[in-house]
């Protein structure tokens, strides 16, 4: 078995897939990378059982054969080269012998059965969506989900495809987030909860992508597949909440207001507050919008002033300026409107401007009590 490629090329495709491997594996297998050969085609896998990505790269080779290779040893070899071919040869003690301009290097390598295998999906449905719609849709939920072990189904992303357009939800019961396209459409109607690390890595490769992502589905697993890339994964098991029924239908108090005076008032008013509740009030009178937090215990006191176009009574409610914070950060929008009907009722964040045709996000924000 013997193959040549580029440095830079191959680390830039392992520095993908390396994403996967965890720091600590149960199965000493897991913390290499499947290398198998076939002629000019070289396929590199990564998996840590629950998520497993593929890559298929060009290599100069008229052999075949599978090996595992030890992925933190390779990654932080390749990383010291620059840009030059790598001829690798597997040696019969063992060890594969890589050889730069400079020198040999030899590294003891796993027989490639050893390595699990991939689910194979049976009987999946399929969509095709836009590479960096679908980084934008993760990107606008996944700060969202939960990391309550206690509540699975909280921890990852809710994934609603219809005939009319497609639905992202994460929420961890303190803030929520839907964010819907109705300029994309499924052949099929399906629901599916994605776990949070497959996502993480498809929102840093996709992000920017023209490429086209066919997202394959079924009971329990979804294959990612776009450019020479491939991604599977478990999904979360259960079922999501109805999270229809906690946004709030009758907002009759409606606030409009630029987005980053709102974030970085919200940012500055919250170094005062209670270190425990990060709670911020704001209090709301005609067109004037009064945030102000405070912290009992270390005489600790802000208190600021915006203007804002507001419609519907005067009203004083209580945010976790953490969660406030977070979504505002999340919006690209110059003005957002926050709507709120009751100091108990969570409040909806949405985007006045900034969106693009067909896409709709909604934020929710559960308010804390105040304390008089």
């Amino acid at each position: 078995m013997k193959f040549i490629v580029s440095s830079t090329y191959l680390l830039k495709q392992l520095q993908v897939l390396g994403g996967v491997i965890n720091t600590s594996n149960t199965l000493p297998i897991l913390d290499n990378f499947l290398f198998e050969l076939d002629n000019n085609s070289l396929k590199i896998s990564a998996s840590d059982l629950e998520t497993t990505m593929v890559s298929t790269i060009d290599v100069e080779s008229n052999s075949q054969g599978s090996i595992a290779v030890p992925a933190r040893l390779l990654l932080d070899t390749l990383k010291t080269f620059p840009e030059q071919p790598l001829t690798f040869v597997k040696e019969d003690n063992n060890t594969i012998e890589i050889s730069s301009n400079h020198g040999k290097y030899a590294v003891a390598y796993a027989d490639g059965e050893e390595f699990p295998n991939a689910v194979a999906l049976e009987d999946p449905s399929q969509t095709v969506l836009n590479g960096d719609v679908l980084a934008t849709a993760i990107s606008k939920t996944i700060f969202a989900s939960g990391n309550d072990d206690l509540r699975p189904v909280m921890s990852g992303v809710f994934f609603q495809f219809a005939k009319d357009g497609l639905t992202f939800v994460a929420t961890d019961a303190h803030k929520l987030v839907k964010y819907s396209r109705t300029d994309v459409s499924a052949t099929n109607e399906a629901e599916f909860i994605m776990p949070k690390k497959p996502l993480t890595l498809l929102k840093g490769i996709l992000a920017g992508s023209d490429s086209d992502v066919s997202v394959e589905y079924n009971e329990s697993n979804a294959r990612f597949t776009f450019d020479n890339v491939e991604l599977i994964c478990r999904l979360i098991d259960g079922k999501y909440p109805n999270y229809e029924a906690v946004i709030p239908k009758e907002n009759p108090n409606k606030l409009t207001i630029d987005r980053s005076q709102f974030l970085n008032s919200v940012k500055r008013v919250s170094i005062f507050s209670n270190k425990t509740t990060h709670q911020v009030r704001l209090k709301i009178a005609g067109s004037e919008l009064n945030i102000s937090a405070e912290d009992i215990d270390y005489s600790n006191k802000a208190e600021e002033r915006l203007t804002c176009a507001y419609q519907g009574d005067d009203m004083q409610i209580g945010f976790n300026s953490r969660f406030l914070s977070e979504m505002l950060n999340n919006l690209n929008a110059n003005e957002v409107q926050l709507e709120m009907s009751l100091p108990n009722r969570a409040g909806i964040l949405t985007p006045v401007d900034g969106l693009d045709e067909g896409e709709l996000v909604t934020m929710l924000v559960m308010p804390v009590m105040l304390n008089s």
